[in-house]
């Protein structure tokens, strides 16, 4: 079991993170630190809970806070797989702005993928990106966020 005085946080990779507003929400709700983490200010509420950290424009500055800082009882959003991969080393639950989350089970795979279309992007094989962002991966990102919370409140984090 865990100390169960370990709080729970939330770390957002938030250049382009279309679920900022729905994980204010969520956190307040069950009073979580939010971290906002990006290279620029980004809007946020004003309110204690919610710490924006704007880190220098080095192309990994965002990610290298948010995974010097990952540990279990935290939560990361981001789609960047490196910095989840990173994360999920750290002990983090990892989920990206569409709901699906990244485990030590499917992070190897997700790695490859990236780094293959990547090479295909290079190569210019493949001009698309990832599919446009839908009301339904809200949906999901919602209800991933919230199982997330209760799986790490049950091993006794936030207490």
């Amino acid at each position: 079991m865990t100390d169960a005085n370990a709080p729970i946080v939330i770390f957002i990779d938030a250049d382009a993170c279309p679920v900022k507003d729905e994980i204010y929400k969520v956190a307040a709700r069950h009073g979580l630190k939010v971290f906002v983490v990006a290279n620029a200010f980004i809007n946020a509420p004003r309110d204690p809970m919610i710490e924006r950290v704007v880190v220098n424009a080095t192309p990994d500055a965002a990610d290298d806070w948010i995974a010097e800082r990952s540990a279990p009882g935290s939560i990361v959003i981001t789609a960047d797989v490196p910095l989840a991969a990173r994360a999920i080393k750290a002990g983090a639950d990892v989920i990206a702005p569409n709901g699906k989350p990244f485990t030590e089970a499917s992070i190897g795979m997700a790695l490859a993928t990236r780094n293959l279309m990547q090479n295909l992007r290079e190569a210019g094989d493949v001009t698309g990106g990832p599919r446009p962002f839908a009301p339904r991966d809200r949906s999901t990102f919602l209800s991933a966020l919230d199982l997330a919370i209760v799986r790490l409140k049950r091993k006794g984090f936030g207490g």
